[in-house]
């Protein structure tokens, strides 16, 4: 299998390919660039790698101006010292976003989740398969059909308010206020809708963004989400999860 390693710190790059050699030995670092021209003007004269690892900060800019210049066809894993640009890197072909420095144990579960994403009798050739999931085309609900009383009901996206759990079943609250209830659990709902549009405040609320009011700055670091609509009870996001909100909502 051939990498490419776009990293502009030279020992950052030599520590990758030490870790790589020790994670996923099969692999073979065709190249290593320190910038987004270089980096350009080999892909575009090269044959696509395999796998790239790609550091967000460059010399000359951000990585994310490759994707503007190049049409990417390969699983990218980013590297960066900093977490904000997490659901960009998402947003292109990226598979996984390592911190650094990073660690042998977080190289082997991106390696992993690369090999698994192919499948166990998958070849590299089918790559074009990964790729539908990870970019753009990837479909998602228009419309949920929801059981009420003896029929059944459609409930339009762009009508979901919020998405709770209440005594262990999901529940899905319209902008009318109205629930309806969903045999699936939250992770099974949120695969099924724009993440652009919805975000996982917690591990009982999924809210839409068009009815967020305000935020408030909650105690010990946390923020709470202040809906246009009527909720059970407080949405707090965790101090943890405060960046990639804030990167969410103001994208």
């Amino acid at each position: 299998m051939k990498a490419l390693i776009i990293e502009d710190e030279v020992m950052a790059a030599q520590a990758l390919q030490k870790l790589l050699g020790e994670v996923s030995p099969e692999t073979e670092v065709i190249s290593v660039f320190e910038s987004i021209e270089d980096s350009v003007e080999w892909l575009r004269e090269n044959s696509m790698p395999d796998l790239m690892f790609m550091d967000i900060h460059l010399a000359d800019g951000s990585s994310f101006a490759i994707f503007e210049q190049v049409n990417v066809t390969c699983p990218v894993i980013f590297t960066t010292a900093y977490d904000e640009y997490a659901l960009k890197a998402f947003e292109v072909n990226s598979i996984d976003y390592l911190l650094k420095p990073i660690s042998k144990e977080a190289l082997e579960r991106a390696m992993r989740k690369f090999y698994g994403l192919q499948g166990k009798s998958a070849s590299l050739a089918n790559i074009d398969a990964l790729l539908a999931q990870l970019t753009g085309k990837k479909k998602y609900r228009s419309c949920f059909l929801l059981p009420e009383r003896d029929k059944l009901v459609p409930l339009p996206v762009g009508n979901i308010a919020y998405a709770y759990i209440d005594a262990k079943t999901v529940k899905l609250v319209s902008m009318e206020h109205k629930a309806y209830y969903l045999t699936q659990t939250l992770d099974d709902l949120m695969e099924k809708l724009n993440p652009y549009d919805f975000f996982r405040a917690n591990r009982q609320f999924v809210v839409a963004r068009k009815v967020i009011k305000d935020v408030s700055i909650w105690f010990g670091n946390k923020l709470a989400i202040n809906l246009t609509v009527e909720t059970p009870e407080k949405i707090i996001v965790s101090k943890a999860r405060v960046a990639e909100f804030k990167h969410w909502f103001s994208s």
